[in-house]
């Protein structure tokens, strides 16, 4: 029983660690991979370099896509977007 105590603080502490750090990061992952999946054409998207635009084309040899800018279009990967950020131009546009 002592030997469970000694190591019940460090079962604790990962605990906390993967419900509070762990699986939300998990989660936000899956969430991007769904995003990135459910492109499509004419979709409006921010990078997360902050390029605003909409997307033209989409390329799944190489998970990459063509978006449409007001100086031309840009090749860009889709794992360059933003989910946030694209969350928030497309709620701005529903208003």
């Amino acid at each position: 029983m002592e030997g469970f105590q000694q190591f019940l603080p460090m079962i604790l502490i990962f605990a906390v660690a993967y419900f509070f750090m762990i699986r939300p990061q998990i989660k936000r992952q899956k969430d991007e991979k769904k995003f990135t999946e459910s492109l499509k054409r004419g979709d409006r998207i921010v990078t997360k370099s902050g390029l605003h635009g909409k997307v033209v084309d989409l390329n799944d040899k190489d998970a990459s896509c063509i978006i449409e800018t007001m100086a031309g279009r840009l090749k860009f990967d889709r794992s360059a977007i933003s989910l946030e950020m694209s969350k928030k131009v497309n709620q701005g546009d529903a208003k």
